[in-house]
């Protein structure tokens, strides 16, 4: 149940959803937790596309990078194993020090992607992340 209230031309326009809380709001505290919040701002909101959208894309892209996380930890941990005997130890520092690079890349994007996402989505916009939006879709229906 979206409502709106409107008292005067100049009062902004609120959006609110059957829990009471603003919908930007509830939009972006589904991205605080990661899948987490999404989950329960998914099961909450029964609704409101907009709020549903983001939690889906909250839990998908939780998903997501918890996968490539996975991913870099199997091949970093390969690695080391692989390379990291006496006649291989330089190509396995090499290789390491360059999953070690992008560990970092990942981790420090996904932190600005989160922040930026719940600035957006408090906002009132709806950013969509390359295929985590695409999987948000079809979860939010």
């Amino acid at each position: 149940m979206v409502s709106e209230t409107i008292d005067t031309p100049e009062q902004e326009i609120v959006r609110t959803n059957e829990t009471g809380m603003d919908a930007n709001v509830m939009a972006a505290l589904s991205y605080v937790l990661g899948f987490v919040s999404g989950l329960v701002v998914y099961l909450v909101e029964k609704e409101d596309r907009y709020v549903r959208f983001h939690a889906a894309q909250s839990m998908a892209l939780s998903v997501l990078l918890f996968v490539a996380s996975i991913v870099l930890t199997v091949a970093q941990t390969l690695v080391f194993g692989l390379f990291f005997s006496n006649a291989t130890a330089g190509l396995g520092a090499i290789l390491s020090l360059g999953l070690g690079l992008v560990w970092l890349v990942v981790g420090l994007g996904g932190f600005v992607l989160w922040l930026y996402l719940i600035v957006r989505a408090y906002q009132g916009a709806t950013p969509r992340i390359p295929i985590a939006a695409g999987l948000a879709d079809r979860i939010a229906g």
